[in-house]
């Protein structure tokens, strides 16, 4: 039998427009989130807890099957198991926690600045970082990401070169392997980008072999990296260890992370940056507040 859902806040109702869209995406982290907490979730509770129609929660829970994040069954859903070998693709992932990676992307792009050399390891939120460095102004990005060298291909800029380094490709669309390991061992980055399928206090993850031998050569090209993940990558293991927490001399991330993972964040890296994220309606603004090594704001 699948378990009740509690304590859970109201929400409105659909109304109509983009707004609309802004709901749905709500309403299916809310059930994300319940479905990590219990592990299960019925449809006539969810209905009425988010004072919506049971067909409102079915649609729902479709698009999340659709996303590889739940099983449905008979009156609700399952969280399907999170493998540690699984690797959704780019475009399965980009679709997740949207709002957060726009946002942890555009603070990640103001600590750029001109006349560096910064690398972006593969990934929907780099992603969303290379889309806030158009303006930059003498910028050299290496990459192994397909998606943000096509993106700033788009957008040429003279004082800006872009190294799309080679390999194999991978689910995720990134590029790994031998040959991008060779090519990075041969470069020094002011700064190192990098995206993680998952965190927690065992370090930064990844399901893939090849690409956690990638990033670690990231890692290798220099003195700071800044880790860009979203709440939902908290405790969710992938097959690879890239590097322990202490390794990142900065974890940008949103507000909906747990205290205790904040503290554990907040012990072992040197900086923690939370960002703020509020929708309204179809826009999203963030502001970002510093945390130390200390726990000091």
């Amino acid at each position: 039998m699948l378990s009740g859902v509690t304590d859970l806040d109201r929400r409105p109702a659909d109304v109509t427009g983009q707004t609309v869209r802004a709901l749905a995406a709500q309403r299916q982290e809310f059930i994300t989130a319940q479905l990590r907490l219990h592990g299960a979730v019925r449809v006539g509770d969810v209905a009425t807890l988010l004072d919506v129609s049971e067909m409102t929660v079915r649609r729902d829970l479709e698009v999340l099957s659709e996303l590889g994040v739940l099983d449905k069954v008979h009156g609700g859903a399952t969280l399907r198991d999170d493998r540690s070998a699984f690797e959704p693709g780019f475009d399965t992932k980009s679709r997740r926690n949207l709002e957060e990676k726009i946002a942890i992307g555009r603070t990640a792009a103001g600590l750029v600045r001109a006349g560096t050399s910064i690398g972006l390891t593969a990934g929907t939120t780099t992603y969303h970082m290379a889309m806030s460095l158009l303006e930059v102004v003498d910028l050299t990005v290496v990459t192994n990401c397909i998606h943000i060298a096509e993106y700033l291909h788009q957008f040429p800029r003279a004082d800006r070169t872009v190294l799309l380094i080679g390999g194999t490709r991978t689910p995720s669309d990134a590029l790994v392997g031998p040959t991008a390991v060779q090519t990075l061992s041969q470069l020094q980055l002011d700064l190192v980008f990098m995206g993680v399928h998952g965190m927690s206090a065992k370090g930064f993850t990844t399901p893939n072999l090849a690409e956690a031998e990638t990033n670690r050569a990231f890692v290798a090209t220099t003195s700071d990296v800044v880790v860009l993940a979203d709440h939902s990558k908290w405790n969710l293991n992938g097959l690879c260890t890239i590097m322990p927490l202490s390794d990142a001399a900065m974890v940008i991330t949103d507000s909906s992370l747990r205290n205790d993972a904040r503290g554990v964040l907040s012990r072992e890296c040197r900086n923690l940056r939370i960002v703020e994220v509020q929708a309204e309606t179809s826009m999203t603004q963030a502001a970002a507040t510093t945390t130390n090594a200390s726990g000091q704001s």
